[in-house]
């Protein structure tokens, strides 16, 4: 079974737009007085955007903007695209001359490294190759990888390896891989955001794989997002409303390497295996880049260090689920 990094499918948006069909991408509709709403994919997931403007020509003329910008990111970040510029990097070792998103999400991706004490590393794709290729065998162990084969694999997990400088980025050791799935999405959703604000637009709501609320709905209110529950056909186990804030969701359950579910991508990189501990992790947070990464580490992270880490960032706050407890609001 060959898995694929998928969108962390625990967020939805509630009451905005309800019961509206997927619309192929390059699409938008009006769904509201002067709100207009594009649906589609981005990074290979789900996407929407939402804002509100009373001209319908100009709102397209935003939304297309939007989608052009997510395209150059995508060929920047993506890991399945085989001309993007990660792809480059992790094959060669080396990136010359990288543009300066290339250099400011891998410094992010660097920095929440650090912050967290390496529960969220930026060089853990050699572990999702790893379980990747095992189970990707019709005889495959369901135990998972040999012991002998993680350990030699968490030999090249390490973000303090990535050298990163403006003209040039490169690892320090053969073999060495770097993945921005745990980031990228919120970046993305970020630098639309940043698009329509430097447009003035101030009732936005942008899903990139994260959420990120630009100013409230324009009706008044704050916009509102919903936390699905375990299973995506039940209705939400609760609707956040945020205004000028984020929200990402990370979920042991979104993807998983094998049938019986013991093995999902996201590794602790401390043991090599799957956090399985907690079944869902939620941020809310400033900025989608932050909610992103957090939400990532969080999932890795025991209580007593999630509750640590959340004493030195502001403006943060977690939702956590686990297989015992239910939703522990933090």
């Amino acid at each position: 079974m060959t898995a694929r990094h998928t969108r962390r499918r625990f967020l939805g948006i509630a009451a905005s737009v309800g019961g509206m069909a997927l619309l192929p991408p390059f699409s938008a509709c009006a769904a509201g007085p002067g709100l207009h709403v594009w649906r589609g994919v981005a990074l290979g997931a789900d996407a929407c955007l939402q804002l509100h403007h009373p001209d319908p020509a100009e709102a397209e003329r935003l939304i297309r903007l939007c989608l052009a910008e997510v395209g150059r990111l995508e060929r920047l970040f993506s890991l399945y695209r085989p001309d993007s510029l990660l792809v480059h990097l992790n094959r060669t070792g080396e990136l010359a001359g990288p543009p300066q998103d290339m250099v400011r999400l891998l410094s992010e991706a660097v920095r929440f490294s650090r912050l967290t004490d390496g529960a969220f590393d930026v060089t853990v794709q050699p572990l999702w190759q790893l379980y990747a290729e095992h189970f990707a065998r019709p005889s495959a162990d369901p135990a998972g990888p040999p012991p002998a084969a993680v350990e030699a694999v968490r030999s090249l997990i390490d973000y303090r390896a990535l050298r990163i400088e403006e003209d040039r980025v490169s690892f320090n050791r053969h073999g060495m891989a770097a993945t921005l799935n745990g980031i990228a999405q919120g970046y993305i959703t970020d630098r639309v955001a940043d698009r329509l604000r430097a447009e003035g637009m101030t009732n936005v709501l942008v899903d990139m794989g994260e959420v990120l609320a630009v100013g409230g709905h324009p009706d008044g209110r704050p916009w509102r997002v919903g936390l699905r529950g375990q299973d995506d056909d039940a209705p939400n186990a609760e609707v956040l409303e945020i205004a000028d804030a984020a929200v990402a969701t990370s979920s042991c359950l979104a993807t998983r390497f094998d049938v019986a579910g013991r093995f999902g991508h996201i590794f602790n990189p401390a043991t090599g295996r799957s956090a399985n501990e907690t079944l869902s992790v939620t941020v809310t947070a400033t900025n989608a880049t932050a909610a992103d990464a957090l939400s990532t580490a969080l999932t890795v992270m025991s209580a007593d260090q999630a509750a640590a880490l959340l004493d030195e960032i502001p403006n943060i706050t977690m939702r956590i689920s686990s297989h015992d407890t239910g939703q522990t609001p933090t």
